[in-house]
C-alpha cells in the first residue's frame, strides 16, 4: 500500500483516489503517510469516513432522473426495484429506495447477508440467479462488473438499469444493446460518483463538509439529465453520451488551464 502510494505522488495530482472494493479506511490512512492525494478517510483525520452512503445517494439520484425521463415525476413511490448485491453501497440504497416509498427485491451471493437486509427493511429476496428475469421498474447492479452482457440483457425486463457496480457492461457494445431494447441505461461513472465527491470535498480550504457534500452528490440527478438530453440530442446511447460529457469537461478545464497560465505570463 505504501509503494501505490508513493507511486501515485509522483502523479503530483493527476490522479486522486480513496477506498473501494478490497479496501478499507485502515489502508487508506496507510496511504495517506506517502500521498495527499488519498481522499476518502476516517472523520478523524478529516475525511468523510464510509463513502458509501454518499455513493448510494448518488445512484438514488441516478434512478429519479431516469423516472423523469421515463414517467415524468422523479417520485420513487410504488416503483420497482431490484438490488443486486446488498453491501456496503447495495445495503444504504436499499435504505433510501425503502424510505421513499419503493418496492424493493434484493439479492446477494451471500445469502445471510441477503437475509439480513431483506428482514431490516422488510424487502423481498430472490436467488441471483433470478435477478435479470424480474419485471420491474428499475434493476439495480450493486455487487461487481461485466453484469450487462449476452446473456443477460436478452433476459432483463426491466425500463431502467441504474447501479453503483463499475463497469457494468461487458463490452461498449452492450450499451448499443440496451438501446435497442429500450431500456435506458446510467452509465455507472456518472451516478456511482458520490463516494468520490465526498473525499474530494475533503481538498477544500475549509476541510470537509458533510452537509455541502451531499449538495454535491444530489446534483447527480441533473448531471444524468443531461446525459440523457445528450443521448437524444445526438441519437447515441448514454453510454457514449456520458463519455461526450466527460470528454467536454475534461477540454474545458484543459482550456481554462491554459488561459490562467496565459494570464500568468501576461
Amino acid at each position: 500500500m505504501l509503494a501505490l502510494a508513493r507511486f501515485i505522488n509522483r502523479l503530483n495530482g493527476l490522479f486522486i483516489t480513496g477506498i473501494d472494493v478490497g479496501t478499507n479506511l485502515d489502508d487508506m490512512v496507510i496511504m495517506r503517510e506517502e500521498s495527499p492525494y488519498i481522499v476518502t478517510l476516517p472523520e478523524s483525520w478529516g475525511g468523510p469516513g464510509d463513502s458509501s452512503q454518499a455513493t448510494a445517494y448518488g445512484i438514488v439520484q441516478g434512478m429519479r432522473a431516469c423516472l423523469n425521463e421515463l414517467y415524468g415525476s422523479p417520485d420513487l413511490g410504488d416503483r420497482t426495484v431490484v438490488v443486486q448485491g446488498v453491501g456496503a453501497v447495495g445495503g444504504h440504497a436499499v435504505q433510501y429506495l425503502v424510505e421513499a416509498g419503493a418496492m424493493v427485491t434484493v439479492a446477494d451471493i451471500d445469502e445471510e447477508r441477503a437475509t439480513m437486509v431483506a428482514e431490516r427493511y422488510h424487502t423481498r429476496m430472490v436467488s441471483p440467479r433470478e435477478i435479470d428475469c424480474l419485471d420491474v421498474d428499475i434493476y439495480s447492479p450493486c455487487a461487481m462488473g461485466t453484469v450487462l452482457n449476452d446473456i443477460t440483457i436478452p433476459e432483463l425486463r426491466c425500463k431502467i438499469v441504474c447501479g453503483s457496480a463499475n463497469n457494468q457492461l461487458g463490452e461498449a457494445r452492450h450499451g448499443d444493446m440496451l438501446q435497442e431494447r429500450d431500456i435506458l441505461y446510467t452509465p455507472d461513472y456518472i451516478v456511482n460518483a458520490g463516494g468520490l465527491l465526498s473525499g474530494l470535498d475533503s481538498l477544500n480550504p475549509g476541510g470537509f463538509n458533510r452537509q455541502r457534500m451531499m449538495e454535491k452528490v444530489a446534483r447527480l440527478y441533473d448531471a444524468m439529465l443531461r446525459v440523457i438530453a445528450i443521448s437524444k440530442e445526438q441519437c447515441i446511447p448514454t453510454h457514449r453520451a456520458a463519455d461526450v460529457l466527460a470528454e467536454g469537461r475534461i477540454a474545458a478545464v484543459g482550456q481554462a488551464k491554459r488561459l490562467r497560465t496565459t494570464a500568468d505570463k501576461l
